[in-house]
This record gives structure tokens, sequence and C-alpha cells, in this order.
């Protein structure tokens, strides 16, 4: 077979063998690596906190600390709690006004007030003089539930003369958050109600205190509904 005159003929043919080759060995290597990594989460633009794990953050986690209801500085969960001579699952974790994380006593800011004042009924003396028979007046009857009432700083103002508990609740904080260390209290018949970050409380004795329902994140609560 004769040669090809143009030698230029042979170098296309060969670089073109060279780029098929190359283009082979490509899909090669590359048949393994379909999957893209996924970006670390410290290039997904910070970091997100669930309020709800608070309690379970990275003990190496520095956040706000307040004490008797003053900034201390920073603080790892358990440091600000050992300041604050608590447990640590004795404090409350949220964001303050700045969007900053912090940690504070459940109501440090805010204890409970004094309960308000026992109304009183007098009861009318009987009389010993004979009252001619008459039909009586048909009584209303008594409003279902317990008085609900709500604490606003100075004073105790009646929502309602009776209503359930649940109701109650929803009257007085739904739609409302509180900050860390923060409070507001309401009361519902003889049970004292308590707001705190991302939970209602109650207490019978004004003192000790148990969570009644939980909060989300839109300052509702489902539980209630």
């Amino acid at each position: 077979m004769t040669p090809p005159k143009d030698n230029r003929v042979i170098i296309a043919v060969g670089a073109g063998l060279v780029i098929v080759v190359a283009v082979v060995l490509a899909l090669i290597f590359t048949s393994g690596g379909d999957k893209t990594p996924e970006a670390p989460p410290a290039s997904k633009g910070g970091l997100t906190v669930d309020l709800a794990d608070a309690p379970s953050l990275e003990p190496t986690r520095e956040l706000k600390c307040f004490v008797d209801g003053q900034f201390v500085g920073l603080a790892t969960l358990a440091d600000c709690a050992r300041r604050n001579g608590l447990a640590t699952d004795a404090l409350d974790v949220g964001l303050d006004e700045t969007g900053a994380l912090a940690a504070a006593p459940t109501a440090a800011f805010a204890p409970p007030p004094q309960l308000p004042p026992v109304q009183t009924v007098e009861t009318p003396q009987a009389t010993p003089s004979v009252e001619p028979i008459s039909p009586k007046p048909t009584a209303a009857p008594p409003a279902a539930g317990s008085p609900c009432l709500r604490y606003t700083g100075s004073d105790w103002r009646v929502l309602s003369n009776g209503m359930s508990r649940a109701a109650c609740v929803q009257a007085l904080y739904a739609g409302t958050c509180v900050r860390p260390g923060e409070a507001q209290y309401g009361r519902w018949g003889d049970t004292t109600l308590r707001l705190v970050p991302r939970r209602v409380e109650q207490s019978s004795d004004n003192t000790r205190f148990r969570t009644l329902a939980e909060q989300d994140r839109n300052c509702q609560f489902p539980e209630l509904n």
C-alpha cells in the first residue's frame, strides 16, 4: 500500500485518535463518581438551631448567659447553669431580641407575683320573721369553667368569669412568645399559669411549676386545640 503523500493527513488522524482515547479514559475514571458529595454544613450559611433541641447543643457551644437577670458574657450551657447554681435542664434556652442564642434560669426576670385577692361573698343572715311564700326568681346558670385572669405587671385583670383551662391558656398566651429568663403569668381558678420560652406551666401553690403544654415556633399550643 502506497503511503499518503501528505503527512498532514497522518498528523490529523493521530490527533483524532488521541482525543478519542482521552475521552474514553475520562469516562472510565468518572463512571463511579456520579454522586456529588454533599456540601459540609459550614458552607451552607451558618448554624441553624432548633430551640426544641437546645438542651442537646454541643457541650462546647457558647451562648449568652444571664445570671440574676444580668448578661454575664458567653458561656457553655453547663457553665451558665453552674453560674446560676442550677442543673442544666433548669435553664431556658432560646433567641434573644438580637437573634443570638441565650440561656437564663426559668422566669429569672419575672418571678411569680402575689396571688390575686380572694373575693368573698357575704351570706345574708336568716330572719326569724315568716315571709309569705312567693315564686322564687329563676337564677342564672353559673358560668362553665373557672375564672381566667391575666397579670399585667401591676395588677390582675379578669378575662372571663368562666372558661376551660385550655381556653384560658389560649386567651392568655396564643401568639405570644417570651425571651429566655422572662415569663408571663395568669390564673385559672386556683391554678397559676406561667408562660416561659417554648411552654406554658401550671402550679397549684404558686411556687412549684410543671409543664402543661408545649409551644411551637408560631407561639401556638397545638396540644390544646
